[in-house]
């Protein structure tokens, strides 16, 4: 099957989109369609089974993950405030902004700020953080939020022991069967992945190190980027979320507190999000026109996206290096939905 997700992004591949793609779908229980189209780089060796991406904020919702089983653990609460756990934030506009703020992405703190242009050292990043001024009244609108993600992360260092990498191999990696995922990658396997950006501020094409520059200052494992997996990783996440949190190695969360990250927590304002999953927007969603209501997911500004609809029982996963050599292209965005369309008309006719 998946003849018509090929076409699809064929197509966009001809149209030099990007220069590498991979794709699955299924249910819990079933790979349905599968594939892999292109090259690492364009004029490079070809993709393949074991081509590793930059998830970019698709490590966003594994985080997220990881810092619900802090909160299962009774670790950490959801009204726990950034002040209580990052000391250099107490005194700030920030104190009283609270994780579930930070994980729905209605926490003030403004969105996609390139501080990696003016901050050398992951200290200078935070106190960056620290500083900016709150753009809103908490709860009052959501503002997607990678310099939110970044504080989630460094309070899940706090409050576990564990750096960041460790935690989310623990808690979320590895029951889930995700054995080729990792923050940073050896130099024997950053070849194996496929090229992102010609980098100007780097200037160099940007291969198995961290696309987004904030995160490469953080030294490459951060909060709300710097996650690379290959499509059976990705896969195997989606199918386990389709079998309510069952991994092939543990159980990720409770069935009530996979519930609780993936019920809508923003209905009252323009944007529906989860605790670090996005959901299904009425209009131009990513997620496509045929995945339910329900439906929670995620995208990475490199091409990538996870989407599962808990009524169809299907996930849907979808791997690019839509900005190599640049992340000029404009339509990327239409061929997402198209591809996530095509794959869900699949999945529901031929399970």
């Amino acid at each position: 099957m998946s003849a018509g997700v090929q076409a699809i992004l064929e197509q966009a591949r001809d149209q030099r989109m990007f220069s590498a793609a991979a794709w699955s779908y299924g249910s819990g229980e079933q790979i349905l369609g599968r594939g892999t189209i292109g090259t690492l780089s364009w004029g490079g060796p070809d993709a393949d089974a074991h081509t590793l991406w930059d998830l970019a904020s698709v490590t966003k919702p594994i985080v997220g993950l990881a810092v619900m089983s802090l909160v299962e653990s009774g670790m950490l609460l959801l009204e726990d405030t950034i002040g209580q756990h990052l000391p250099a934030f107490a005194h700030s506009d920030k104190a009283n902004l609270t994780i579930r703020q930070l994980l729905t992405h209605t926490s003030g703190i403004p969105g996609q700020i390139p501080l990696y242009r003016w901050c050398s050292t992951p200290a200078q990043l935070v106190d960056a953080i620290r500083d900016v001024p709150v753009a809103f009244a908490p709860g009052s609108n959501v503002t997607y939020s990678s310099q939110g993600f970044i504080l989630l992360g460094l309070i899940a260092e706090a409050v576990s022991g564990q750096s960041l990498d460790q935690l989310v191999a623990h808690q979320v990696t590895r029951p889930a069967g995700m054995m080729e995922t990792r923050f940073l990658l050896p130099a024997d396997l950053q070849q194996h992945a496929a090229a992102t950006e010609e980098c100007p501020w780097r200037g160099r094409l940007v291969q198995g190190t961290v696309h987004d520059e904030n995160a490469e200052v953080l030294g490459g494992i951060a909060g709300h980027a710097g996650l690379f997996a290959s499509l059976a990783d990705v896969e195997s996440l989606g199918q386990v979320l389709c079998r309510g949190g069952v991994g092939p190695h543990g159980r990720l969360l409770s069935p009530a507190g996979l519930v609780q990250m993936i019920e809508p927590a923003t209905d009252h304002l323009p944007l529906r999000r989860g605790l670090a999953w996005q959901g299904r927007d009425p209009e131009n969603s990513p997620a496509g026109d045929l995945l339910g209501v329900r439906a929670y997911g995620h995208t990475g500004f490199t091409g990538t996206s996870l989407w599962i609809d808990p009524d169809l029982g299907i996930y849907i996963v979808l791997l690019t290096n839509r900005v190599h050599p640049s992340r000029a292209g404009e339509d990327f965005a239409r061929v997402r939905r198209l591809v996530h369309n095509e794959a869900a008309r699949d999945a529901t006719t031929n399970r």
